[in-house]
């Protein structure tokens, strides 16, 4: 053990007097063509550092591997920057390094991703409040953190392309990736990358992810629905009603939704919100035969709120209620009529009201001229 540190203790020198070496034959020669600093200081660190073989063990028996790719490196967001490894690695001024205190991999990465804050503050605290951070907070090793996402060397645009969001998400969550996508909004982005469908992150947020079991996340999922769905030139492009959510709010479950999301945001309620009656994860077309809304699967979706419905229960529901004359043409003609007939009589009330009194005040006028 003690012959790999001297090792890599000659190494680092030889790679360090190079450096040296170089720079200065460089600057001598033409100022302009010497490598940057941070290149320079890079490259000394990977005189030990690119060696795949780079281990070191932990107390649990664990190996940590302190191999950095060099390549990977300079083509992420921080090599292209030129960034040094000394800006996040700021306990490290010559060699030995100092000990490392990780009892094993989890708990070193666990100590070290709160450097990122050093760059990213803003983003760092909005994190702070995200479910992962308040279950790091609470003991769960496993929750994600700044690295599970970015990784430690080779952070990238993180959207990029878009399929990589929910791809991200899969390291931890993969029952809920396989759901998705199979799903119509996965299928689309996967398969086709459709940029109009929504990933992870559009319902759940980056940096400062909720908690999706909690009452207030349940009131609030229509309202993230209805970000796509109220979206006319989105909707437009797949021939899909923007009416869903003004159709929704004006039944009985939208109505009593909408009350408590604003009267008692925190209090549960059992009425039905998008996604108990079209699923979670895995969002099926309306016409798929496996779409938890279509005509075979309507009641057994409807059971899971009403256990005793009948076969006869669900013929009673038309949808959003988005009646036209081809489709539920006796809602849309009653609503016609009720649109023309009552704007009509109360404003003949107010017209018969203001004559009337036009009419009481002339007459007055007339009796007092005639006095």
């Amino acid at each position: 053990m003690r012959l790999r540190w001297i090792s890599f203790g000659i190494a680092l020198l030889l790679s360090t007097t190079a450096a040296i070496l170089f720079t200065s034959v460089a600057r001598a020669s033409d100022p302009n063509d010497a490598p940057p600093p941070a290149q320079i200081e890079n490259q000394v660190c990977l005189g030990c550092h690119s060696n795949r073989n780079l281990t070191m063990k932990l107390p649990s028996g664990e190996t940590l591997s302190l191999f950095t790719d060099q390549a990977a490196f300079n083509a992420s967001a921080h090599g292209r920057q030129g960034q040094r490894c000394t800006a996040c690695h700021t306990n490290l001024t010559g060699y030995p390094h100092p000990p490392v205190t990780a009892r094993d991999v989890r708990d070193f990465s666990i100590q070290m991703y709160a450097i990122c804050r050093q760059c990213h503050d803003k983003v760092y605290q909005q994190s702070i409040d995200s479910i992962h951070a308040k279950d790091i907070a609470a003991g769960n090793r496993n929750a994600a953190i700044c690295t599970d996402c970015h990784t430690a060397h080779y952070a990238g645009k993180p959207s990029e392309p878009r399929s990589r969001i929910p791809q991200t998400c899969q390291k931890c969550h993969s029952t809920i990736y396989n759901q998705y996508r199979e799903s119509v909004h996965g299928a689309a982005l996967l398969d086709q990358s459709n940029p109009d469908v929504p990933t992870c992150v559009d319902c759940h947020g980056v940096h400062n992810i909720g908690d999706p079991t909690t009452a207030a996340f349940r009131l609030k999922s229509p309202e993230i629905c209805a970000k796509c769905h109220t979206d006319k030139a989105r909707m437009r492009k797949y021939n899909i009603s923007t009416n869903v959510m003004n159709t929704y709010v004006a039944d009985f479950h939208g109505s009593t939704i909408e009350l408590f999301e604003k009267q008692a945001p925190n209090q549960p309620t059992n009425k039905a919100v998008c996604y108990d009656c079209h699923g979670v994860h895995d969002i099926r077309q309306i016409n798929d035969p496996k779409s938890t809304v279509i005509k075979e699967n309507l009641l057994k979706t409807c059971q899971q709120c009403h256990p005793d419905a009948t076969a006869s229960f669900p013929a009673s529901w038309t949808s959003h209620f988005d009646a036209s004359p081809t489709k539920y043409p006796a809602v849309y003609y009653v609503n016609l009529f009720y649109t023309i007939f009552i704007p009509v009589i109360i404003g003949g009330m107010l017209g018969f009201v203001a004559l009337d009194f036009a009419r009481r005040l002339l007459n007055r006028f007339q009796k007092s001229g005639d006095a």
